[in-house]
């Protein structure tokens, strides 16, 4: 299987039990990310330059199932519900996956650089997709500095203060975050080679606010 050739890559695998609410008849499923190449890949197609809404997520769409035609799978996403699929359930069981001190997923090799974009299920145990398990980082991190790099302290006390970091990255004061991403995510001292590119960055901050301006 080489999803980077689509612009994604393997976050992780595992073997379904009835436990994690996998569809019938999905004997493992493999997680899938943006790879190294994954923006370059998405910036570069219809979805992106097309105007219409939710660019990533229909590209994510398109280029999944075609992928999981192409390995006799069947493709799953975060989106398109309710009903959504337990996506965070997956990634406990991948064991390279966990929640981190700012609540989102951090990742054994990308940190807080992550995000699901897809899977693929697979009708039989694929003993390739199953690493092994690795330890949470955030255990031996002992400075935590994720969780003082926010410029109006959004993390505080344990607690995403969603109204405030909105707010923040509004205004002209908040240009460096949106423009470059969070600097709690930056701050993390793992997998800061994943850390996005400024058009990159822009993008995915850009549509975090408008849903969350759109919500509130």
């Amino acid at each position: 299987m080489t999803p980077e050739l689509h612009g994604l890559s393997v976050l992780g695998g595992f073997a379904t039990k009835p436990e994690h609410g996998a569809p019938d008849g999905v004997a493992s499923i493999a997680l899938l990310g943006m790879a190294k190449n994954g923006w370059d890949v998405f910036a570069a197609s219809t979805e992106a330059s097309d105007g219409g809404e939710d660019p990533m997520d229909r590209w994510s769409l398109r280029v999944i199932t075609a992928l999981a035609d192409e390995e006799n799978a069947v493709p799953l996403f975060p989106f398109g519900g309710p009903p959504y699929q337990p996506f965070l359930r997956w990634a406990a069981a991948t064991g390279q996956i966990w929640p981190s001190p700012l609540g989102m997923s951090i990742h054994a090799e990308r940190g807080l650089w992550m995000s699901f974009r897809g899977a693929l299920g697979f009708s039989t145990a694929r003993s390739d997709l199953v690493a092994e398990k690795m330890n949470r980082p955030c255990e031996t991190c002992t400075a935590k500095p994720c969780l003082s790099a926010c410029p109006v302290n959004a993390f505080e006390n344990n607690v995403y203060d969603v109204p405030t970091c909105v707010d923040h990255i509004a205004k002209p004061e908040g240009a460096d975050c949106l423009g470059e991403g969070c600097k709690a995510r930056h701050a993390c001292p793992v997998g800061r080679d994943w850390a996005p590119k400024p058009a990159q960055a822009t993008f995915h901050m850009g549509a975090y606010l408008r849903v969350r301006t759109a919500i509130d």
